[in-house]
């Protein structure tokens, strides 16, 4: 069941998580809510959804337990705020961020681990 109402694909289950980091060489998923401070990475996003087809652009329910491997990820332990932001390349993390990321901070982060 889709939590988010957002324009991006949701990711609803660990293992269908799994099965985008295996399909995918460049993914960066927004782990939040439908809140305040999520809203602009979602929006940042789908703008950079058209705009990067070298990334898989994914959302998933901070509040699902199947997030557990977001929530719990070594690289986010010591995130206070929402959303945790995960960008992985070839399956592995490869940065993580915790709350409201601008569309600079993005662009920079998508620059720097997956190249333009």
């Amino acid at each position: 069941m889709k939590l988010l109402r957002t324009g991006l694909p949701e990711i609803e289950s660990a293992a269908e998580l799994e099965k985008v980091l295996a399909e995918n060489e460049n993914v960066m998923v927004c782990c939040g809510r439908m809140g305040p401070m999520c809203f602009p990475v979602y929006n940042v996003m789908e703008r950079l959804e058209k705009e990067r087809s070298n990334v898989k652009f994914m959302v998933m329910s901070f509040d699902n337990p199947e997030a557990a491997p977001i929530r719990n990820a070594p690289e986010c332990s010591g995130f206070m705020g929402l959303p945790f932001t995960m960008y992985y390349k070839n399956g592995k993390v490869a940065k993580a961020t915790t709350s409201i990321q601008t569309h600079e901070q993005v662009t920079a982060i998508l620059d720097e681990q997956f190249g333009n």
